[in-house]
């Protein structure tokens, strides 16, 4: 885990903290280094130019930079530790997230008995204000459980369930960060411990529909989303879920209007609105989907306006009901509905 960072600090003192040390001790993937050093800023550029990619400062108040890379680990953040080690540990959330491991030694500094945590399940606060100290780790607290199959031990959920109003405190990018991450039985034990409604969500009956995260995000904030800063697609996403409806029935023409409404996420839609069993008749009118429409805008013979538009989707579904089938039939319905438009 530290050969690289042993390579640029050598004998320099350094300690690989936090989440590294725990995922090594898991077994999991390691994506990110946290190493705590003595010049943050002259590490992470020797870092950079040795094993590639950028190094730019993560947070001028405390001194810290990063370099993101372009291999595992993808980032690497360099933090300076002027009070010592066990200082640095101090300040931390979970004693499972308060254990380092010195570079070049690979001697363990663990004042919080992490490792114990670790092997037990248990996630336990490294002090009382950890959720004061910083709101978001409320929400950190509920996903690494959800994360890693851990429980909070009884203080710690205690302190966890008084400090629930300082949950909306945090940056909406941050929030949004933690709730995307939660499986739903995350979101389960979010709304039990009295974190979920303060930041507007609600759990509903098909929220678990789908294995999605957007998915879930939607079917739990519903129009609240609109106050965290979500993506342009996720908005569109959501839109989408929102204004769906179920189909009327099963028929080639209701499946159409369905899908017209709610494509590419018809699926999604059918499991928002509680209608998954018609997810076989969705598939298979995506299969029959003809490739080209009967005709153009261009071909109609209508002079440009929105008439043209609501003509080819009367064409469109007419097709799939199986009304009409040819050229001809469609410049025959065009005609028919031009004549009704009013003038």
């Amino acid at each position: 885990m530290d050969e690289r960072v042993r390579e640029v600090l050598g004998d320099e003192e350094a300690w690989i903290v936090g989440g590294a040390v725990r995922d090594e001790l898991l077994g999991r993937p390691l994506l990110d280094l946290d190493v705590a050093c003595r010049q943050p800023r002259d590490a992470a550029v020797r870092y950079a130019r040795r094993f590639g990619g950028v190094a730019f400062p993560l947070s001028e108040r405390h001194g810290a930079w990063r370099v993101a890379a372009a291999d595992a680990p993808q980032t690497v953040d360099f933090t300076p530790s002027p009070n010592g080690i066990e200082a640095d540990l101090s300040s931390r959330d979970f004693t499972f997230n308060a254990i380092a491991v010195r570079v070049g030694s690979g001697d363990f500094c663990d004042p919080y008995d992490g490792r114990a945590d670790l092997a037990d399940g248990c996630l336990r606060a490294v002090s009382d204000s950890i959720f004061l100290d910083d709101p978001l780790r409320l929400l950190r607290a509920v996903r690494l459980e959800d994360e890693l199959g851990f429980s909070m031990d009884a203080h710690t959920e205690e302190l966890l369930r008084a400090s629930t109003a300082l949950v909306t405190l945090s940056a909406g990018e941050r929030i949004l960060g933690e709730l995307r991450r939660l499986s739903a039985a995350g979101y389960r034990r979010l709304d039990d411990v009295g974190l979920l409604e303060p930041l507007g969500g609600r759990l509903v009956k098909g929220f678990d529909a789908l294995d999605d995260s957007d998915f879930r995000l939607v079917a739990v904030f519903r129009e609240n989303l609109a106050t965290l800063p979500i993506s342009n697609d996720i908005r569109r996403y959501a839109t989408t879920m929102l204004r769906a409806r179920a189909p009327a029935d099963s028929s080639s023409r209701a499946i159409h209007r369905f899908r017209r409404e709610t494509e590419p996420w018809s699926l999604d839609a059918l499991a928002f609105v509680g209608a998954q069993e018609l997810a076989g008749v969705v598939q298979e009118a995506r299969r029959a989907e003809p490739p080209e429409p009967l005709v153009r805008g261009d071909e109609l013979g209508i002079p440009p306006g929105p008439a043209i538009g609501r003509i080819l989707a009367a064409i469109a579904e007419e097709r799939a009901a199986g009304t009409i089938s040819t050229r001809e039939d469609a410049l025959d319905l065009a005609r028919s509905l031009a004549a009704e438009a009013p003038s």
